[in-house]
């Protein structure tokens, strides 16, 4: 059985599809919510995988979001021993800047769905392999990084060039969100802070359009995801597994 520790920074921004994947393979999942305890330093070592979850604040902003200097340090000790690592849009910005690259403001947002292209290092990879030539993703981001060194670059994007990449071959970043189904799409589409985000005087012309295109685009993300967050998964150690050879040889 394998522990997965889990950043969470708001409430809204969950695992997702992730999460009912995680528990149909019985590992254990401990969340640090640091929405609710700021403070927190959490200790990697006896875990088997790190996800990093989205969230509002951004990189350069650590005087009023300190946790984001010990992410980060997290980041690197889980690195440092070899354990996977996923981080989901901030938690991508995260693990590019504790690998030294450089986060900042993305020259336009992506609110809403973007066709991103695999790269040619992608093919063979166990978790972007399975993109296809061009994928349609929701994303929903301001900011962007640079390309930490020794990293591979996995997908790009038309308006943001880095969309995904890996590090030392079991660490992810995914600029987007590929975790999203229709009812948490539902729900930022409904949060005050989002519409404010869209320009209240467009809200609601760009809700609708997200909205339809979201119905459309909906089933071959989730498809795409289970494929992706199940390679991911398997990085991770196999559940029991030399148990079930013990008690299966004993009833035999």
């Amino acid at each position: 059985m394998a522990k997965i520790m889990v950043f969470q920074h708001v409430p809204y921004e969950p695992l997702g599809t992730l999460d009912p994947l995680i528990r149909s393979q019985r590992h254990r999942i401990r969340y640090v919510n640091f929405g609710r305890e700021p403070n927190a330093k959490p200790d990697i070592c006896s875990y088997d995988a790190l996800i990093i979850l989205g969230g509002p604040m951004n990189i350069g902003q650590e005087d009023e979001y300190p946790h984001l200097v010990t992410e980060q340090r997290v980041i690197r000790q889980a690195m440092q021993q070899d354990i996977p690592v996923l981080g989901i849009c901030l938690g991508a910005q995260l693990i590019a800047a504790a690998a030294g690259a450089k986060v900042y403001q993305a020259p336009k947002k992506e609110i809403g769905w973007y066709p991103i292209t695999p790269t040619q290092a992608a093919q063979n990879d166990p978790v972007l392999g399975h993109f296809d030539e061009c994928e349609n993703i929701f994303q929903w981001h301001g900011y962007t990084f640079d390309l930490p060194k020794n990293a591979t670059l996995l997908a790009t994007g038309e308006q943001i060039a880095h969309q995904a990449f890996q590090l030392k071959n079991n660490v992810y970043g995914f600029q987007f969100h590929l975790e999203t189904d229709l009812s948490l799409i539902q729900r930022w589409l409904k949060l005050p802070q989002h519409l404010k985000e869209l320009g209240l005087d467009k809200a609601k012309a760009r809700v609708d359009s997200i909205w339809q295109e979201t119905h459309y685009r909906i089933d071959r993300s989730l498809a795409l995801s289970h494929k992706v967050f199940n390679g991911f998964l398997s990085l991770l150690p196999k559940v029991n597994e030399k148990h079930q050879f013990i008690h299966r040889d004993f009833l035999n």
